[in-house]
């Protein structure tokens, strides 16, 4: 008898621990659920995009609330990129650009469009983020978002002068068309 009731006792430890470890599964599953879903709500009040497709994209590329702000750089970067490389100029500029939009050197936010700016990124990415920013300037109040758009070109047209190619031209698609 004595036999027979350690073995129920192991039976009944193992099982309090495979749930144990269940339960302590769901609960981490609960958890990254409420960190995703305060994460999409963060990214919807830093862009004003309530899409939910372009929701899932934004987060399929990358971005965070806090790298959000660099989806009104991506143009510059696409400019930056046309001929093929990033000169100092144009980085320099795109830098300066960073600053207006509260990029603050050595954060994380800094580190990514360095990353960009050292490889270029993907047509697809370029492609889905600029369909970001559209909607991102679309969720503005009119007047707010003809002047974004019009602030946007002139800062992709006067990277395109420091770069000696032709205002909104060349073989980036529509980086500084966004309207």
């Amino acid at each position: 008898m004595p036999e027979r009731d350690a073995f129920q006792d192991r039976e009944r430890g193992l099982e309090e621990e495979y749930f144990r470890k269940r339960e302590k599964a769901l609960i981490e599953k609960f958890k990254q659920q409420v960190a995703q879903e305060t994460e999409r709500k963060q990214l919807v009040e830093a862009t004003g995009v309530s899409d939910q497709k372009l929701l899932d994209t934004l987060q399929e590329l990358g971005f965070t609330p806090d790298t959000a702000r660099l989806l009104h750089l991506v143009p510059l970067v696409q400019v930056a990129w046309g001929d093929g490389d990033v000169t100092k100029s144009e980085r320099d500029m795109i830098m300066e650009a960073a600053g207006l939009y509260g990029v603050e050197p050595n954060s994380s936010v800094y580190q990514q469009l360095t990353t960009w700016l050292d490889r270029c990124p993907t047509d697809q990415f370029f492609e889905s983020a600029l369909l970001i920013v559209r909607a991102m300037l679309q969720a503005l109040p009119a007047e707010e978002q003809a002047s974004s758009e019009k602030e946007l070109v002139a800062l992709c047209t006067r990277l395109a002068k420091v770069s000696g190619a032709p205002a909104c031209g060349g073989p980036w698609p529509s980086g500084c068309a966004l309207a």
